[in-house]
């Protein structure tokens, strides 16, 4: 039997597993999940921290089956948006090339990244020097350039790499953007969970309603 679900754009796809709700037991039961075949490399689950002020963990997700093993995860975050305005939400994933995931996340077309991010280090956009990332963070303890790529108006989404693996940071509204551009740390919570991490309402982006 196919455990694959199908996406209408991209073909079979590593079905996805969305908890219905957050907590400290949830993201023990996924981290238990991520790791449980033991055999490195294991998909990172990249958190935010310390968590931006006022900013709460909204949702873990992961990507996989018995048979493939996990192969991408998502975090979700929500918070007061850095330019004032209202809430804003952040999700980051992490995933094996040709899962599609990260792509689908940010409104954009095929499996991975790659040729929109070849467009952005060819044509970087007014203001931003040749080859520099254009949000610049730290992913277990190294700085990680992530580039702006296209996406629809509503968010704005971020690519680069990370362990080997494809990143993605994506936010709403488009301006939460500004919050990748400030000391933001990401920690894999499948090495360490926090037991201060404040959890907040579910996010409504991880069931797919991107």
């Amino acid at each position: 039997m196919n455990t694959d679900s199908r996406c209408v754009r991209c073909g079979p796809v590593p079905p996805l597993h969305v908890p219905e709700h957050i907590g400290a037991d949830i993201v023990a039961s996924v981290v238990e999940r991520i790791t449980a075949t033991g055999d490195p490399p294991v998909t990172p689950l990249w958190c935010p921290w310390p968590l931006p002020p006022g900013w709460t963990l909204t949702g873990v997700a992961y990507a996989g089956d018995d048979r493939t093993g996990v192969r991408a995860t998502v975090v979700a975050c929500a918070g007061p948006a850095p330019l004032g305005g209202g809430p804003a939400d952040l999700v980051f994933v992490a995933e094996e090339p040709g899962v599609g995931l990260g792509t689908r996340l940010a409104g954009l077309a095929g499996p991975d990244p790659g040729p929109e991010l070849v467009d952005a280090l060819t044509d970087p956009g007014s203001g931003h020097p040749d080859h520099v990332g254009q949000a610049k963070i730290k992913v277990g303890g190294h700085p990680t350039p992530l580039w702006l790529v296209n996406s629809p108006t509503d968010r704005s989404a971020y690519a680069g790499e990370a362990r080997g693996m494809w990143l993605h940071a994506i936010a709403w509204p488009a301006s939460a953007g500004h919050l990748l551009a400030e000391d933001v740390v990401l920690h894999d919570l499948t090495e360490w969970t926090p037991p201060e991490l404040v959890y907040g309402a579910p996010s409504p982006y991880l069931p797919g309603r991107a």
